[in-house]
């Protein structure tokens, strides 16, 4: 266990000390301790900033994509996949849909933009080869939610399998064997059966969710920005990068990734409450 809580303590705990360039008017040259204090003055800043709420709006509303077309993906998967009777097929199906998580997403993002792209094999099939630009994704504001989720199901979807494969395991084969006695379907199996015993599962991850509700994919979304355009394209992560990195707003973009977690925070905290008035266990009891 030591790497996995060495990794912790360094790059989590640790971290959390440069909390504190939010609370200062950080320069990098003379470094943390020495630069003023200027108390919340980040804070004001960047509440003022039109940009910051055009970039939590957009972070907003792609993780609600994400919740409601990508969260079920893997569950759905994972029936599918414990569905199969041969053991052979079903471990050959589950290595071939984890592969795509090892790929970096500048390859992902390189396949997608080969296919669906202004110069994409998609339009050189619809054109003909004429060199028509019938289809270009990349170019179309409003394919960028859509676009983000695809990606996300063919990368990922295989990989978030692991954890409801597991869960289907532990579910009592007496169950169902007692639920076809009485006549149960399939689908009724699936309503008083399956769904029942990974119930806390599916909430414990819903809530794991809810907490990264304002983290969408930073990588991801830096990659195809420039391709969208701000206006559509800019989260809150790469809103952070770019006033850091890019234009030295140091202490605002370090005001910004504080009030991100204190607001995912907030949310596990709700959310597990919530999960404890309907009787389950949650994230903590």
């Amino acid at each position: 266990m030591a790497p996995g809580v060495l990794y912790f303590l360094v790059f989590h705990y640790g971290a959390l000390f440069g909390n504190v360039v939010a609370f200062k008017e950080y320069v990098p040259f003379i470094g943390v301790v020495d630069s003023p204090f200027v108390g919340f003055g980040n804070f004001t800043a960047l509440f003022a900033e039109p940009a910051f709420w055009s970039a939590a709006w957009n972070t907003l509303s792609l993780s609600l994509v994400q919740i409601v077309f990508f969260f079920p993906m893997p569950l759905a998967l994972a029936l599918l996949l414990h569905s199969v009777s041969q053991g052979r097929v079903r471990k050959f199906v589950q290595s071939v849909v984890y592969l795509p998580h090892f790929i970096s997403w500048v390859i992902v993002i390189a396949l997608f933009q080969q296919i669906l792209g202004g110069d994409g094999l998609l339009n050189g099939l619809l054109g003909g080869g004429s060199g028509d630009n019938l289809v270009d994704v990349f170019g179309n504001p409003t394919a960028f939610q859509p676009l983000m989720v695809l990606e996300l199901v063919w990368k990922d979807c295989g990989w978030g399998t692991i954890i409801f494969l597991a869960a289907l395991h532990n579910v009592d084969e007496g169950l169902y064997e007692a639920a076809a006695i009485d006549g149960a379907g399939p689908w009724r199996r699936f309503w008083h059966v399956t769904l029942p015993s990974i119930r806390p599962v599916i909430i414990l991850l819903l809530i794991l969710r809810l907490g990264e509700i304002l983290t969408v994919g930073f990588e991801q979304i830096l990659l195809q920005r420039d391709s969208f355009g701000p206006a559509t394209a800019e989260v809150i992560d790469t809103f952070v990068y770019y006033n850091a990195v890019t234009d030295g707003h140091w202490g605002m973009s370090a005001a910004a990734a504080l009030f991100k977690g204190v607001i995912g925070a907030c949310l596990v905290f709700a959310a597990n409450k919530v999960a404890h008035r309907l009787g389950e266990q949650g994230v903590y009891r």
